[in-house]
């Protein structure tokens, strides 16, 4: 699996989500993406939408936010017009991320956004937790034969597979489940990360983290586990206040994540049960077989004048039982480890 030119078997693929946290303001943007750069991420991605093209301008019940969450008192509208990105910028802060060696991409609502990504040219798409039973979305992203990145923070085990299904059916097979639980910020109780491993197990796909959590150590633990993308949402500084900034990482936080994560691929490594050269050399301070005593040629070995001891020079301790009541060959000095030249 490749986005862009970044292979996710070769290291984790670290996501900074911009999402509101521009604030509406063409330079804040671009300033986050330095910032992020600087951070240490992988890819910078947006969301791509308008108030109008993910709800409709209506303040009757059912538009209104009253879920017991931080953007309670306002409509869906309402909220949307704060927090999207206008598509005007997206030429601008994708230029921007390309000249840094950042991947840009972003997550779609509708097929005009799904239109006006492709003439961007972004190597993914992203499809946001609530649009997993976008069926009809999914599809029309699939088509494009891009890796499809598929957060799950809504989703029941049914709606993930008929997402996946809906990518199988355009003949795409490049999909990424990420975990995700659609809580601003999330109780860590309610992140339930060794579900990564299953989810891999179980829909046979790459895996990874869509975190919402108060701090990096979700995100590492998830690595742990397996995650191969981790996306987390970047402010530039938390005295900005945004629609996201609450649950955001500013610079210096999401840099001593990524510093982390890089640190545990390398723990990570391989299944290894073989020894370096290092190893070996260390292995000689085990425990083997020696002699303890002064032991004169044709004494009888015994539990008094030979030991298991440190270092490992000598036979293997597991040798004792049958030396046990042998005679020596020839005399051998206290502290010679013994070899099966010296015995009988």
């Amino acid at each position: 699996m490749k986005i862009a030119d970044f292979d996710l078997k070769e290291k984790v693929f670290i996501v900074a989500e911009l999402s509101a946290n521009h604030k509406q303001d063409l330079n804040l943007a671009k300033e986050t993406i330095y910032a992020m750069k600087e951070a240490g991420a992988d890819a910078v991605k947006l969301q791509t939408y308008t108030p109008d093209t993910i709800t409709i301008d209506c303040d009757n019940e059912y538009f209104q936010i009253k879920h017991g969450t931080y953007w309670d008192g306002q409509t869906l509208y309402q909220l949307y017009k704060k927090a999207y990105t206008p598509w005007e910028w997206h030429y601008e802060l994708k230029e921007l991320a390309e000249k840094l060696n950042l991947i840009f991409f972003s997550a779609p609502f509708d097929k005009t956004a799904v239109d006006f990504l492709e003439k961007l040219n972004i190597p993914a798409y992203k499809i946001a937790s609530p649009e997993i039973t976008d069926i009809p979305l999914i599809e029309y992203v699939a088509s494009k034969g891009k890796p499809v990145i598929i957060s799950t923070g809504v989703a029941t085990l049914c709606d993930i597979q008929e997402a996946i299904e809906a990518c199988k059916r355009t003949g795409n097979d490049q999909i990424i489940l990420l975990k995700c639980t659609s809580a601003y910020p999330t109780p860590l109780e309610e992140v339930n990360l060794n579900t990564i491993p299953n989810m891999k197990e179980t829909f046979n796909v790459e895996v990874g983290l869509s975190d919402h959590t108060l701090g990096i150590e979700v995100p590492i633990a998830a690595v742990a586990l397996g995650a191969r993308v981790i996306e987390k949402h970047f402010i530039l500084d938390k005295k900005i206040k945004t629609e996201d900034s609450f649950f955001s990482l500013d610079k210096d936080e999401f840099r001593q994540m990524v510093q982390a994560i890089r640190n545990v691929e390398k723990a990570l490594g391989r299944v290894s049960y073989g020894l370096s050269e290092k190893l070996e050399n260390l292995r000689k301070g085990s425990r083997s077989l020696f002699a303890v005593k002064d032991i004169k040629k044709g004494e009888i070995f015994t539990e008094e004048n030979v030991r298991s001891i440190r270092p490992g020079y000598g036979l293997h301790p597991k040798y004792l039982p049958q030396i046990l009541g042998k005679r020596a060959r020839k005399d051998i000095k206290k502290g010679t480890p013994l070899s099966w030249e010296l015995i009988d």
